[in-house]
């Protein structure tokens, strides 16, 4: 890192603490923290999590469960925090397994359009230019999540859905760039925080207009966690101001409280 970016960092970092208040800071009560994410929100959640420790002196671990695992970890912990979709988290919230009222919007994450490493970067600059390139492809995938969800919207606005039934692939687990890297698929579309710089993928860009359906990610602080305290903390952190550099820095953008 350069010298401004340093520097940069060390005002992002010296206004945090402001944002910390009155939390004791220091080794003598620095906290374990564990925050349970989902994909889309990873990248973001690590930025966030290296800064609130550095500030705060806490140790942050930030895990990508799923399944069973996820299961243990919400029913005996150790967890403190949780990122998902908003609506994840109100389920979550009726289940008792979060802490009602304290689940907080931190950042949107727009689609993306990426191929194969060194395939043709279709154009995607217009509604009608997407519509073509998707439409010209030999196969699409998607996933099941948020980015899914809303990139099949988008090809049922656009008319397409019965069009590109055949050639529409649905990912399983894992990113889709990943399934794109080993050429099942010619054209991916997920989170643009997933797809840039990926390997064995070119990023092309982002859909346009109406077609970029934004994939929206909360945090909340979970039930069976034994450092509420400082977790509340780091949910401060991760919708305050200082936070949103850091998320910039991951391809999304601060969630609009």
């Amino acid at each position: 890192m350069g010298a401004s970016g340093k520097f940069a960092t060390a005002c992002i970092l010296g206004a945090f603490l402001g944002v910390l208040g009155s939390l004791p800071q220091g080794r003598a009560v620095a906290a374990e923290l564990v925050v349970l994410t989902n994909q889309g929100a990873t990248p973001g959640v690590r930025e966030l999590a290296a800064a609130f420790a550095r500030a705060s002196g806490h140790k942050v671990t930030v895990l990508q469960e799923a399944g069973s695992a996820l299961d243990q970890r919400l029913a005996n912990g150790p967890a403190d925090l949780i990122t998902s979709n908003p609506e994840q988290i109100e389920d979550l919230v009726r289940k008792g397994k979060v802490v009602a009222g304290t689940a907080m919007p931190f950042a949107l994450a727009s689609l993306g359009v990426s191929v194969r490493a060194g395939g043709a970067k279709p154009d995607i600059g217009t509604v009608e230019a997407y519509k073509a390139a998707l439409l010209a492809a030999k196969s699409i995938g998607y996933s099941r999540g948020c980015s899914g969800t809303h990139a099949a919207e988008g090809i049922a606005q656009l008319g397409l859905t019965a069009q590109l039934k055949s050639k529409t692939v649905l990912t399983g687990n894992g990113p889709v760039v990943e399934f794109l890297a080993k050429g099942d698929f010619e054209i991916g579309i997920q989170q643009t925080n997933i797809m840039v710089g990926a390997p064995g993928t070119d990023y092309v860009g982002v859909p346009p207009g109406f077609l970029d359906k934004p994939c929206p990610s909360s945090v909340a602080l979970l039930a069976v966690s034994k450092e509420p305290d400082a977790a509340r903390a780091m949910i401060r952190f991760m919708v305050s101001p200082e936070a949103a550099p850091l998320l910039r820095k991951t391809h999304v953008e601060p969630a609009k409280l």
